[in-house]
């Protein structure tokens, strides 16, 4: 059941989201991520690329380059990986609208925000009331879906890390045992996130991360297709 002080907050956050970032996040995120790839913010910031787009990991104790950054990056050894704003946010520590903000700047892209809303007629500025009401409701639904599917995935990558586990420390690493080894903090954190984090972070996380969500879905989807027998 949703309090309506909880409804008066989703309402409130949603508001400012749709006053104060939704004609940035419409320009921001898609223009800087069509004008700069991940290679080349990893050259802006000091990280010296190989001609292979290899690059030693900035977020791990890396000694040899185990990250390859191209439009987007991804290192073979910690499993960290994204588009160019999801790591220049990890590289600062930054919010995705900071480092889209940061990337925007410092590669002198323009960026334009939707200022059209200023001369909308007393009818047209009904429509808001009623979308904010469906945007609600969508994250509502996509907050207790992602909920479901990350807790899912969390409990098969903890089966995989016993299951799938070598035997000796001769034998080969299984993919599972190595995805689990990956990936369960990285779910550990998501799913606090969701469930205690303010707000603002989850509404952040849901433009930055939904996709991510779906992907783990059809990720099991497609595992358990596989060994149905």
């Amino acid at each position: 059941m949703i309090t309506l002080s909880r409804k008066f907050s989703i309402s409130k956050a949603l508001r400012e989201y749709n006053e104060n970032f939704k004609g940035v996040e419409l320009n921001i995120f898609q223009v800087v991520k069509e004008n700069v790839t991940a290679r080349q913010a990893a050259e802006q910031y000091g990280l010296k690329v190989n001609k292979n787009g290899m690059v030693c990991c900035p977020f791990h104790d890396d000694r040899h380059p185990s990250m390859k950054v191209d439009k987007g990056f991804c290192c073979f050894a910690c499993g960290a990986k994204g588009d160019v704003i999801t790591f220049v946010a990890d590289f600062f520590h930054l919010t995705p609208l900071e480092a889209a903000k940061k990337l925007a700047e410092d590669f002198r892209i323009p960026i334009f925000t939707d200022s059209s809303k200023k001369r909308n007629t007393g009818k047209e500025k009904e429509k808001p009331k009623r979308t904010l009401y469906q945007t609600e409701k969508k994250f509502e639904e996509w907050e207790r879906e992602s909920i479901r599917i990350l807790s899912d995935y969390l409990h098969l990558l903890k089966e995989w890390k016993v299951s799938h586990a070598p035997k000796t420390p001769e034998e080969e690493w299984k993919a599972e045992f190595i995805e689990a080894c990956q990936q369960t903090e990285k779910i550990n954190y998501y799913l606090d996130l969701l469930v205690f984090g303010e707000l603002q972070d989850r509404i952040e996380f849901l433009l930055d991360s939904g996709k991510d969500v779906k992907r783990i879905e059809e990720r099991m989807e497609e595992y358990r297709r596989n060994n149905k027998e």
